[in-house]
C-alpha cells in the first residue's frame, strides 16, 4: 500500500504545484487523471524520490519515502514522461547497462534478466537494433523493460501512451495490465481512455488538489440522468455556454456537439446522454477551474 498524506510542494517562484494531496493506493493499477499543469508530474517525481516535497508524508509499506529514499529506490520502477537513452546503443546493451546500474552485478543473472525482459515486452527480435531506430511504441516498451529491472513492487508510469498510434497503445496497455496484477502501478495521464481501460480505481488531480477519487464505474453512476447532449451551430456555442453548464464540446460534420451537466432537462433540443468517464473528468476539472 502506498499512502500519501497532506503532501504539499511549493516551487521557488511561489507556484503551489501540490496542495494537501492525500491518497491511499493498493496493489493493482491506479489511474491519476489531470490536465497539463495539474501537478501530476510533481507528484510522480515526489513519490519517485526525485524531489523532496515541501511538507507531508509518503509511505510505501514500512518505508518512509521522504526520510529513507534509498529504501524505496530498491523496489521502484519508473518510466518518466521523457526518458533519455543513448540512441546509437542497441536495446540489449542499453538494458544490460541499466541492469548494472540497478545493482545486478552477476553476469549470468544479468543475462537472464535482460533476455527475459526483452521477451516480455516483445523486443527480442530487435534486441540488436539501435534505439534511435525504434518507433514511439517500441521506445515505450523499452521504457517499461527498464522499469521492471529487479522485480519492483511499485511502478510509476507518467503519460506513457502520449503520441502512440492505436495499435501501439493497445499493445502497451496490455503489457501494463499483465505487469500490474501483483504490484502497485500508478498510471499518470491526461488520456481518459487509458484509465477507463485499465484501472479499477482512480483519482482526478487539478490545481494541485485531489478533486475526485473512486472506482471509475461508481463515478460514472453519479452522472446518470444528469448529462444532456445537443448539436448546435458553432456561432451559438458562447450563448449556450453562458446559459448552461457545458462540460465538453466537439466538432462533428461541421457542427458542434455539446454535453451539458444538469439535474433537470435543460430545454428543447437536448437529449439524454450516457455519462462516461470523460464526462466525469471534464465536469470535475471545469468545476475546479470555476472554484479557483
Amino acid at each position: 500500500m502506498l499512502t500519501i498524506e497532506n503532501l504539499t510542494h511549493v516551487y521557488g517562484n511561489g507556484t503551489r504545484a501540490l496542495d494537501g494531496v492525500s491518497l491511499s493506493i493498493p496493489k493493482g493499477m491506479f489511474g491519476l487523471l489531470g490536465p497539463n499543469g495539474a501537478g501530476k508530474s510533481t507528484l510522480m517525481r515526489s513519490i519517485a524520490t526525485l524531489q523532496t516535497p515541501t511538507s507531508g508524508s509518503i509511505r510505501f509499506g514500512d518505508i518512509d519515502v521522504i526520510r529513507t529514499p534509498d529504501q524505496l529506490r530498491r523496489v521502484l520502477g519508473y518510466l518518466p514522461q521523457d526518458f533519455g537513452v543513448y540512441p546509437r546503443v542497441s536495446a540489449y546493451d542499453m538494458l544490460d547497462h541499466m541492469a548494472v546500474l540497478k545493482g545486478i552485478s552477476n553476469g549470468r543473472d544479468r543475462k537472464q534478466t535482460v533476455e527475459a525482459l526483452l521477451n516480455q515486452v516483445n523486443l527480442w527480435p530487435v534486441r540488436g537494433k539501435a534505439l534511435a531506430g525504434f518507433s514511439g511504441g517500441m521506445r515505450q516498451r523499452f521504457g517499461i523493460a527498464q522499469a521492471l529491472i529487479g522485480n519492483p513492487e511499485l511502478i510509476i508510469v507518467d503519460e506513457p501512451t502520449a503520441g502512440l498510434d492505436p495499435e501501439e497503445r493497445n499493445r502497451f496497455l496490455n503489457l501494463l495490465a499483465e505487469v500490474g496484477e501483483n504490484v502497485v502501478i500508478i498510471l499518470s495521464t491526461h488520456i481518459v481512455e487509458d484509465v477507463t481501460d485499465l484501472c479499477p480505481r482512480m483519482a482526478v488531480l487539478a490545481g494541485g488538489k485531489i478533486q475526485l477519487e473512486g472506482a471509475p464505474i461508481e463515478l460514472m453512476h453519479t452522472l446518470e440522468g444528469r448529462v444532456w447532449t445537443r448539436t448546435v451551430d458553432k456561432a451559438d456555442l458562447a450563448a449556450f455556454s453562458k446559459a448552461h453548464n457545458v462540460i465538453s464540446s466537439r466538432l462533428f460534420a461541421g457542427r458542434t456537439v455539446i454535453h451539458v451537466l444538469s439535474d433537470t432537462h435543460p430545454g428543447d433540443g437536448f437529449e439524454p446522454a450516457p455519462g462516461g468517464l470523460e464526462d466525469v473528468y471534464l465536469a470535475t476539472v471545469n468545476a475546479s477551474r470555476r472554484a479557483a
